[in-house]
């Protein structure tokens, strides 16, 4: 069977190398013959130190940056430009100020040429699913933290995207705010099992939400250091979860695979 039969995303021997801004300084590779693979359905959180590549990777599964060597297969077809089969939740908001919450929800619609009434139906129908029935007139800098993020949540699965890419989104939260979202994450793909790509620096995150967690090594050129199947029972509450003896025993051996790694990463930040 090859590698990436019946994948929904497939990374293979990725290495991605920028070139020099200034004459004579040297190329930097962050990433070197690394390779991701995302079943149908699967959720997969991606791990690693600050700056070893992460939101690399996550570029390349999106079509936003092409790797200097290796493949990228999408359901089981060549990448070619941007992936239209992937949803990408950035860490930063991308709710646009000057438009209401369900002018943000819809708007995608619009552009694929979804007659207005039909997306605006769906717009409240995912408004009401996120939790934000009655707010959708409100903008941008009248919702709060959470809220703009089940926005946001509702304007990426509203494309009804097979892939979802996320890269830290919910890092800026406080923790219980934070703990609300990713059981409400947990509940939206747990109705139709989107495959996830999920970057995050918090490993208790990662396990919590998670089928398998990937590890990546300290930057240049990141490689996988480890992958580890999560074995929690679904469905999950993520904060009940982090209490039970199997939790811990998870975070124990990938923290063990990682710690050289972060520290790694650490001293290196410190010498910039």
């Amino acid at each position: 069977m090859a590698l990436n039969e019946g994948a929904a995303l497939a990374l293979e021997n990725i290495t991605c190398t920028f070139a020099a801004r200034n004459a004579g300084a040297a190329s930097y590779t962050a990433v070197r013959d690394t390779t991701l693979i995302v079943g149908s359905g699967e959720f997969v959180s991606v791990v690693g130190p600050t700056g070893c590549g992460k939101s690399t990777l996550l570029n390349i599964a999106a079509g936003l940056l092409d790797p200097s060597a290796g493949s990228v297969h999408v359901l089981g077809q060549p990448l070619v430009g941007v992936n239209r089969h992937a949803g990408y939740m950035f860490q930063s908001d991308a709710l646009l100020p000057w438009l209401s919450a369900l002018h943000n929800v819809e708007l995608g619609l619009k552009y694929r040429g979804v007659e207005p009434g039909a997306a605006r139906g769906q717009a409240i129908a995912w408004l009401a699913r996120v939790g934000l029935s009655g707010h959708g007139g409100r903008y941008p800098h009248q919702l709060s933290g959470g809220m703009k993020k089940r926005a946001a949540l509702a304007q990426t699965l509203i494309l009804d995207p097979k892939i979802l890419l996320m890269d830290e989104p919910f890092s800026a939260l406080d923790i219980q705010t934070r703990q609300l979202m990713e059981n409400e994450l947990l509940e939206l793909w747990s109705a139709d099992r989107k495959s996830v790509v999920f970057i995050t620096h918090d490993l208790e995150e990662a396990i919590a939400l998670s089928d398998r967690v990937v590890v990546l090594s300290a930057g240049p050129a990141t490689h996988t250091m480890g992958e580890f199947a999560i074995d929690l029972p679904r469905p999950r509450d993520v904060a009940e979860i982090r209490l039970t003896p199997r939790f811990v025993e998870l975070h124990r051996d990938i923290w063990h695979t990682m710690k050289d790694e972060v520290l790694k990463g650490y001293a290196q930040s410190q010498q910039k």
